[in-house]
């Protein structure tokens, strides 16, 4: 068993697929997950390749929002599209990071994933209210590489 596959439970992700869920109700924006296990390459170019494969800079607002975790390298990434960055900045994510990180430091990753995603929806609830007519453009699922 890989280390991503051994890394959360099934109930744990579920209940960060729900914490997406519930996030993603409010809004037209769309939040990812995306945990492997290392990557040759450094975590942010990382994610920005992971960002386009699973196809979260085609939303049409640009207002997706992808966490990407490198287990055995301790590393991990919040990675915004245009149309959220251009409104809340590096400021916002790095303080959410940091929520995040003080979870992680203590081995509680569901709930590190768990309150970066309510974080980000909060902004995008804010920034991209739900409306009319929007639907899910992506999976809710956990990815992993």
């Amino acid at each position: 068993m890989s280390k991503t596959t051994a890394f959360l439970s099934q109930t744990d992700e579920q209940e960060i697929v729900e914490a997406i869920r519930l996030a993603e109700k409010n809004t037209s924006g769309e939040i990812r997950v995306h945990i492997e296990n290392s990557s040759e390459i450094a975590p942010f170019e990382r994610a920005k390749i992971v960002f386009s494969e699973l196809k979260m800079d085609q939303t049409e607002l640009k207002n997706g929002v992808l966490i990407y975790l490198a287990v055995a390298d301790k590393q991990f990434v919040i990675c915004g599209d245009k149309g959220i960055n251009d409104i809340v900045g590096d400021g916002f994510w790095e303080s959410t990071k940091n929520i995040m990180a003080s979870h992680f430091k203590k081995g509680d990753f569901k709930q590190g994933f768990v309150e970066g995603i309510q974080k980000a929806g909060e902004q995008l609830k804010k920034h991209f209210p739900w409306t009319e007519g929007d639907t899910n453009e992506l999976s809710n699922e956990i990815s992993k590489g």
